[in-house]
């Protein structure tokens, strides 16, 4: 009874389940770690010539699965691009002209990574180029950030050990120059 004569604010509080607070506190947990694993990879700087290349993936906007250590053994161009991009423009011509030289050897591979682009730019820009080399869209910008970029139009030159041997922050100004790059990939 004498329960019954307590106000409000002084009865005893009942246990309730804090699921709502736990998750936000999980939730703010992953957050930060996040942001600390991405200033870690900004400490780093950019990937420089000689270390190994990240493992990724990329699934082509045709459905094919490219895994990155099953092109060990062949040279791999990877192309980061977007159709919004005017000096990826510049390249394109250049770089679909040195995967058509390349391509009858099949020990060079090229790919293009469409960065933060959707899917009908990303079609437009491929067809108005006549880009015919394996290209997918970089999702979540997984391949974009395991290789440091810093913006497009960059190219990774990997040899056949996995090792980069060239980068490119800008586009490339001729074929002959791609020639160079990559031939001296396969020289290693």
């Amino acid at each position: 009874m004498e329960q019954e004569n307590l106000t409000d604010t002084q009865k005893p509080e009942r246990s309730r389940p804090r699921w709502g607070r736990i998750l936000a506190w999980a939730g703010l947990a992953a957050l930060l770690f996040l942001l600390l694993l991405g200033l870690i990879n900004a400490q780093k700087g950019q990937m420089k010539v000689g270390e190994k290349a990240p493992a990724f993936t990329l699934t082509t906007f045709d459905g094919r699965v490219i895994n990155s250590e099953d092109l060990r053994g062949k040279v791999v161009v990877l192309n980061i691009w977007a159709s919004w991009c005017k000096p990826c423009e510049q390249e394109a011509a250049d770089l679909e002209a040195a995967w058509r030289y390349y391509e009858p050897d099949g020990s060079v591979v090229f790919l293009g990574v469409a960065w933060t682009d959707t899917d009908k730019k990303s079609f437009e820009y491929l067809d108005k180029f006549q880009i015919t080399y394996p290209n997918g869209p970089d999702l979540g910008t997984k391949i974009y950030h395991a290789f440091r970029a810093t913006g497009v139009p960059e190219t990774y030159i990997i040899d056949r050990n996995g090792i980069l041997t060239h980068v490119k922050i800008s586009p490339f100004r001729s074929v002959e120059e791609i020639r160079q790059v990559v031939d001296a990939a396969m020289e290693r």
